[in-house]
């Protein structure tokens, strides 16, 4: 698993991250939770620690935690943290996903910067310039995924790599253009170029309410290996 937490950091990374005594803080510029967040692996770090650097960043007290660190889970509960956007983890080995037909003139792999069409069908779907920056920070080999259908552009998707983990984010898929397989072939043309940068594993990252796209991640055969979420403490309410 530290593998794939090291390849989250790489392809989807922030803007800087700080130091807090046993914790690793990230600063996010507006790009989300997952760059937002800060971890550690010492169950028994001070909060405060970490919740003093958060605010000196101007960013919420947000703590991201593997499925395993239950004390720590269970330490943020007791100090009034809530549980946020609990996400499965899912990977497939490159063979297995790049296998399925893949039509013609369905997915093309973008240089970076993307196209203005796959700006536009991000934002459509939420996704603004402040998570194209982290796009466009991340290293490594990455690409743009450009999926069409009937002759029209369909949906987007991100790749990056980092040793031979390519991790997909971003995928959107246009609500006109959903159910034509355009997810699908979008994921196995995502495969194949990742194939040829020389990864061996596709994984991504999706929040279990996400019934749609795990369901596609079901279908692809993407196992489930474990899983996150976050907990962020409420706001103090105002004394009257």
């Amino acid at each position: 698993m530290d593998a794939l937490f090291a390849a989250i950091d790489a392809t989807w990374p922030a803007v800087r991250s700080v130091e807090a005594g046993a914790w690793r803080v990230r600063e996010g510029g507006g790009g989300g939770s997952r760059v937002s967040s800060a971890t550690t692996d010492d169950e028994e770090a001070a909060l405060a620690q970490m919740e003093e650097a958060q605010a000196a960043l101007g960013q919420p007290a947000l703590v991201r935690l593997r499925g395993d660190q239950t004390r720590l889970d269970a330490r943020l509960a007791e100090a009034g943290y809530v549980v946020k956007d609990p996400t499965n983890i899912r990977v497939a080995p490159l063979e297995r996903l790049a296998a399925g037909e893949l039509p013609r003139v369905r997915v093309f792999t973008v240089d970076f910067p993307p196209l203005k069409i796959q700006r536009e069908m991000w934002a459509e779907g939420g996704i603004g310039p402040e998570r194209v920056a982290i796009m466009t920070r991340a290293a490594g080999p990455k690409t743009a995924i450009l999926g069409r259908s009937n002759d029209t552009p369909a949906g987007t998707a991100f790749v990056a790599l980092h040793g031979d983990i390519a991790m997909l984010h971003a995928l959107e898929v246009r609500p006109a253009m959903r159910r034509q397989g355009a997810a699908v072939n979008m994921m196995r043309g995502a495969a194949r170029w990742a194939q040829d940068q020389g990864a061996a594993f596709m994984t991504v990252l999706v929040t279990q309410q996400n019934a749609a796209a795990n369901a596609l991640y079901e279908l692809l055969e993407m196992d489930l290996v474990g899983h996150y979420l976050y907990r962020q403490r409420q706001a103090r309410e105002e004394a009257e």
